[in-house]
This record gives structure tokens, C-alpha cells and sequence, in this order.
């Protein structure tokens, strides 16, 4: 059984009207957000180990398959996140030597962000070995154990507001 915060003990000691079977549902809920919260101070410390956030991570990612660069506009919109959350990404990663902004070719008011060489190589390096530890996660279930976990959590997606395409 997954140890719960203080938080989620409080509350499924004071949220009593859902009755046993609710409690229990709950409970799922707070594992699953337990589990999820597990996983994302792991993610953080492995790669806090080399001056990356996940958001940083992102980045370098979506730059390897671009070797001719983008722009921050393109890099927002590949990563999903706002021009101003980029800008603050991009200089901590140039900070760090893993990229470099260059002007654009044609207009030299714009910028392309590019991997310098060494970010290059070690960004490949981290997107294998985060790749494989992610896929650790799971490996102790077997494929049907997974295949019926991924179609649990899907229906449980689809009560949510985002499962059913509703804004938050």
C-alpha cells in the first residue's frame, strides 16, 4: 500500500459521507496522485544532478530533432509552454553551455536557438538514460498487467474535465 501525505489522511478521515466504498475510491485517488508525486521529486533529482528541470529536459529534446535550430516561438509551441516560460528555460540552458541563441540568417532580429556540441552529446546521453528509467516504472508488470492499468486509468481520465474536453 502507498504511503498517503499528512493531507491525504486528514482528508479521508473528515470526508466520511461517501461511506466505505467511497472511502476506498478516495483512497485510490490520493495514491494515484502519491504515486504521481513520487515519480515527478524522482524525475526532478535525476535530472537536478544535471542542472536540468524537466521543462529545461523538454527543450534539449525537441532541439535534437531540430539540428537547424528553432526559434523561441517554435521551441514554445513543440514544448507547450509560453514564450516567457521559454525565455526563462533558454537562459538557464545557455547558462549551462547546452545551447546557444545565434540571429537568424535572413533577419537578424530574430533568433535560433541551436544545441552547442557538447549539449548536443549529452543531451542525446540523458534522453537514453531518462528514457530507460521511465520504462523501469512498469517493469514489474507483465504486458497484460499494463495493457489493463493503461485502460483503468483511462477510464478514470474520462470523468476528469480535461477526459472529457472541458476546460478546467
Amino acid at each position: 500500500m502507498i504511503s498517503l501525505d499528512q493531507k491525504y489522511r486528514l482528508l479521508l478521515e473528515h470526508l466520511t459521507e461517501a461511506g466505505p466504498a467511497g472511502q476506498q475510491r478516495m483512497r485510490l485517488c490520493f495514491e494515484a496522485l502519491a504515486l504521481a508525486a513520487a515519480i515527478d521529486r524522482d524525475c526532478a533529482a535525476r535530472l537536478g544532478r544535471h542542472g536540468l528541470s524537466e521543462g529545461r529536459f523538454v527543450l534539449l529534446v525537441v532541439l535534437l530533432d531540430a539540428p537547424d535550430g528553432l526559434s523561441p516561438h517554435g521551441l514554445a509551441e513543440a514544448a507547450g509552454v509560453t514564450r516567457a516560460t521559454v525565455t526563462g528555460l533558454l537562459d538557464g540552458l545557455e547558462r549551462g553551455g547546452w545551447i546557444r541563441r545565434e540571429a537568424h540568417a535572413d533577419d537578424r532580429r530574430r533568433l535560433t536557438v541551436r544545441l552547442t556540441p557538447d549539449g548536443a552529446a549529452q543531451a542525446r546521453r540523458l534522453r537514453a538514460e531518462h528514457g530507460r528509467w521511465i520504462a523501469t516504472l512498469f517493469e514489474g508488470l507483465s504486458d497484460d498487467e499494463r495493457q489493463t492499468l493503461s485502460r483503468l486509468l483511462g477510464r478514470v481520465f474520462a470523468g476528469t474535465a480535461a477526459g472529457r474536453g472541458e476546460p478546467a
